[in-house]
């Protein structure tokens, strides 16, 4: 029991680090349908919509190749949104027809395994079931596991907290939308630097703005009395 108790932080030191390479890397779309949407309780619908869009765009942003999926859409569930779709021309949506995790749908397993991607990252409805199974299943595979957590909605808080927290014991990276961003760009002297600013302004508004403000004061402003000591 006690070489157990003590193995468990080893392991989570195992994963403690490891950044994302785009050159190794992949986005996953997973059940971001537009009848689960009305389901997420635990954002407001206008930081959900902007938080699965700016997910989706970070694969057009770094040019990372992008697998789409969903859970018998054809019901309830429905499709993906059709503007994301549109997002990927020369991507297949692979529609499971029945099972739950992704992973275990043979046709979504092989369009991973094509791509030779090792480093995976994904969001999803539900947090709980889309997102924590895929992610638990490709750990188990041997896969490096990104979960977008801002891009993942589920029922509640609490049920949020709990699945993120149980893939992070897992060696899932849980992480913010703007973790991966940066993770992805990592110098902003890249190619890729000068879309991030108008990428933020679209799917970050607090960090658009900064960018406003500086280019107002640059264009417009003067030092009004007291910001000298600032």
């Amino acid at each position: 029991m006690l070489i157990s108790m003590l193995l468990i932080p080893l392991a989570g030191l195992a994963t403690a680090w490891e950044q994302i390479d785009k050159d190794k890397a992949l986005l996953a779309i997973v059940d971001i349908q537009v009848g689960l949407f009305s389901a997420v309780r635990d954002f407001d619908p206008v930081t959900f919509r902007n938080a699965i869009y700016g997910h989706a765009e970070l694969a057009k942003l770094f040019d990372l190749p992008v697998v789409m999926t969903t859970s018998v859409q054809h019901g309830p569930n429905g499709p993906l949104p059709n503007d994301m779709v549109a997002m990927f021309p020369d991507a297949v949506v692979i529609e499971r027809p029945g099972e739950i995790n992704a992973w275990d749908n043979a046709e979504f397993r092989a369009a991973v395994e094509a791509t030779g991607r090792k480093q995976i990252i994904i969001a999803g409805i539900m947090t709980d079931v889309c997102t924590a199974f895929l992610a638990l299943s490709l750990r188990e595979a041997g896969y490096s596991v990104w979960a977008n957590a801002e891009a993942s909605g589920t029922v509640s808080p609490l049920v949020r907290d709990i699945s993120n927290d149980r893939m992070a014991r897992a060696g899932v990276h849980v992480v913010s939308f703007f973790a991966i961003l940066s993770d992805l760009l990592r110098d902003w002297r890249t190619e890729a630097g000068p879309k991030i600013l108008p990428f933020l302004d679209k799917y970050m508004p607090a960090g658009g703005f900064v960018a406003r403000a500086h280019l107002g004061a640059i264009k417009n402003g003067t030092i009004v009395p007291g910001e000298e000591g600032l």
